[in-house]
């Protein structure tokens, strides 16, 4: 006899078949596996006690603080822990119950819908300025189109480019000067039809650039202010355009200055709800969220989204990251940012765990490289 510990991340379901299980043993089987980790917060004590007794009878379990058995206090936060299968049972149990139950329910058949698995995709990035944090992002003109051509070599299937640094405290640009930065480039785009061979995406608010690179032959809108402008949303949605709607606390002037957040998962989510129906107001159909990794965060909310991030697949959308080369990597191990392409990429395998689809980079042949590693041990 032989005994093996697998791995808790191995595709159960085929190696249930491997095995020769039958098909609904399979389904079965591979609902118990996943287990699901659930943060509750602000439950009322009440029903705290009617979800720890379903949850136990289901097979579950919910934590809770002492003192919750004789309601020592009004409201509790728990942690609900379960299988799939467990989960499926309980949501199902908490439609009938009391104190706010039915919407927890509801909350977590969202939770186990998920996000059907996205085609991963590598989005390079090119900066038309003169100050953007990292040196090796930033080429003008002729030297960009080169960064371009080589970006699509190494499989790049996105290329983002923008005319304006969004680093911390970095200098705001009129929108004649940004457009004056990138308008040769969007000229050779659509001469050369560069579109038909990889997707652009513009990293821009201005809608006078946006509509100048949707002319051009770019797909994406990446706008760090998350459709604030209503301008914005009318051309995304009149160019049947990608949006990007990235979360950032204040602006690149000021949000390093002392960010907070009371829930930062759920100040965020509240934040991505009402962007996205703004923006399905305006008509606009293909969304991807972005929480915004180093826009008005602190070094323990970027970890915090990037370990947490499954938690933004209940939005049914794409989910992108884009930690490349940042300062947060310096704060753990100190370094400059051409020294953190290894912690970059230690993020972005992280944040592809936990459901990102989308990896924004500095070093689009590394990260192709590394998702290929990635997908094949997935794969077993």
């Amino acid at each position: 006899m032989q005994v093996q510990k697998l791995s808790s991340s191995l595709d159960i379901k085929n190696h249930l078949k491997k095995l020769g299980v039958d098909g609904g043993g399979v389904k079965i089987l591979s609902d118990k596996a996943k287990q699901y980790i659930i943060y509750i917060k602000d439950l009322h004590v009440g029903a705290a006690n009617i979800l720890k007794q379903d949850a136990l009878s289901v097979g579950a379990d919910l934590a809770v603080p002492k003192g919750t058995v004789i309601a020592a206090t009004l409201q509790v936060d728990a942690i609900l822990i379960a299988t799939q299968r467990e989960l499926a049972l309980l949501s199902k149990k908490e439609l009938a119950q009391p104190f706010g139950l039915k919407i927890l329910a509801k909350e977590l058949q969202k939770i186990l819908q998920g996000k059907p698995v996205q085609k991963r995709k590598i989005m390079g990035v090119i900066n038309a300025n003169d100050d953007s944090f990292f040196q090796g992002s930033r080429f003008q003109d002729a030297d960009a189109i080169a960064k371009i051509e080589k970006m699509i070599e190494e499989g790049a299937d996105i290329i983002d480019i923008g005319g304006v640094s969004s680093r911390p405290n970095a200098q705001e640009v009129s929108v004649a000067e940004e457009l004056a930065r990138v308008e040769k480039i969007y000229a050779v785009i659509a001469q050369e039809k560069l579109y038909e061979k990889v997707a652009f995406s513009c990293d821009s608010y201005a809608p006078s650039v946006i509509q100048k690179a949707l002319d051009s032959g770019f797909s994406i809108v990446n706008d760090i202010t998350g459709l604030s402008d209503d301008a914005v949303c009318k051309l995304c949605a009149s160019y049947n355009a990608q949006a990007v709607i990235m979360h950032m606390q204040g602006s690149p002037q000021t949000m390093q200055n002392n960010p907070h957040y009371e829930n930062i998962l759920g100040d965020i989510s509240t934040f991505f709800q009402e962007r996205i129906q703004k923006a399905e107001s305006f008509g606009i159909k293909d969304i991807v969220l972005d929480v915004g990794i180093g826009f008005g965060k602190t070094l323990e909310d970027n970890l915090q989204l990037i370990k947490h991030l499954e938690h933004f697949l209940t939005l049914q959308k794409p989910l992108l990251i884009g930690a490349s080369r940042k300062s947060m990597i310096d704060k753990i191990f100190p370094s400059k940012s051409e020294e953190r392409l290894a912690g970059t990429l230690a993020l972005h395998l992280e944040a592809l765990r936990n459901g990102a689809s989308i990896l924004r980079v500095h070093d689009v042949y590394e990260h192709k490289q590394a998702l290929s590693m990635y997908e094949a041990l997935a794969a077993i």
